[in-house]
């Protein structure tokens, strides 16, 4: 097998699948995406390192920046937008690019993901820094308009990654390789498949583990998260009563009273003291609920 084109090999243990009934395709299925916990196991070193540069960038005011193409590209603009409402942070602090645009999110964009060029003047359209992170997301690694982007984010001064499924390719460009072997498709070349999924839980990892060391969480409870629905407002309320424990009822005045921030709420009740005052304990506390309630 050659290891640098493991996402385009015919899966052996596929490929007669289509005369097999659905029970046995669902085992195929299901013994093949067992593998992907163990892939992303083996990496778990390189994924502290890249965690530990995004806390950097984060620490410095930067930027992480998701660049990929098709289904790598949906899925770091899925990640992307779930950070504000998940940790309340601005949807500036992290960023989805995919090749193709907008409309390439609901559909394929055909010889998007081809041009180095294209890839390019996307970091520079988006007046990327040095003090930013852009993790290129490639199954196959070679995605042009991925390294594009990677290349130009290097050369302007900024850290760089790769998540991939193949071997590394050990472009200088590169600060940090996530070679996430899944092994070949279950459908040959879908890399929607085991790759797109192996993809999902390393960014699942890179952002909630960084926005808990940015104290966007308090313990596994997502204080920071942004009350933007209903849903959100009845999580907020729960959230609030069950820390401080009191009733439902003196929860949501508080919230309201916070104007939808849970912890300032939690701070403004435990103290007893206005808003204004809460925001400033907070920020003097590096936005952390410890030693306010604990």
């Amino acid at each position: 097998m050659n290891s640098s084109k493991i996402t385009e090999e015919i899966n052996p243990n596929s490929k007669d699948i289509n005369t097999k009934n659905i029970d046995q395709i669902l085992k195929i299925f299901n013994s093949e995406d067992s593998l992907i916990i163990e892939a992303v196991k083996n990496i778990l070193p390189d994924i502290k390192k890249l965690i530990l540069n995004v806390i950097e960038c984060f620490n410095n005011n930067g930027k992480l920046f998701y660049v990929g193409s098709g289904t790598s590209g949906r899925l770091g603009v899925l990640d992307a937008s779930e950070c504000p409402p998940t940790f309340g942070v601005s949807p500036n602090m992290v960023q989805g690019i995919i090749a193709g645009g907008y409309d390439a999110v609901f559909k394929s964009i055909e010889g998007a993901e081809d041009s180095m060029k294209d890839g390019t003047q996307i970091v520079l359209k988006k007046k990327i820094t040095k003090c930013d992170i852009v993790i290129g997301i490639s199954a196959s690694g070679t995605t042009p308009y991925v390294l594009g982007a990677l290349k130009q984010a290097k050369e302007i001064g900024a850290s760089t990654g790769l998540i991939q499924s193949n071997a590394a390719k050990n472009y200088k460009y590169i600060d940090h390789y996530l070679n996430a072997i899944v092994g070949p498709e279950l459908i040959s070349g879908s890399t929607r498949m085991k790759a797109g999924t192996a993809t999902k839980m390393i960014l699942n990892m890179v952002t909630t583990v960084s926005m808990i060391k940015m104290n966007k969480t308090h313990g596994n409870i997502m204080t920071d998260l942004k009350v933007s629905n209903n849903k959100l407002l009845n999580r907020g309320i729960n959230i609030i009563s069950k820390m401080l424990s009191v009733s439902e009822s003196i929860a949501k005045e508080y919230l309201i009273k916070s104007d939808g921030n849970i912890k300032v709420a939690i701070t403004m009740y435990k103290h007893g003291i206005s808003r204004e005052k809460a925001n400033s304990i907070l920020a003097q506390n590096d936005n952390s609920l410890s030693g306010i309630i604990d």
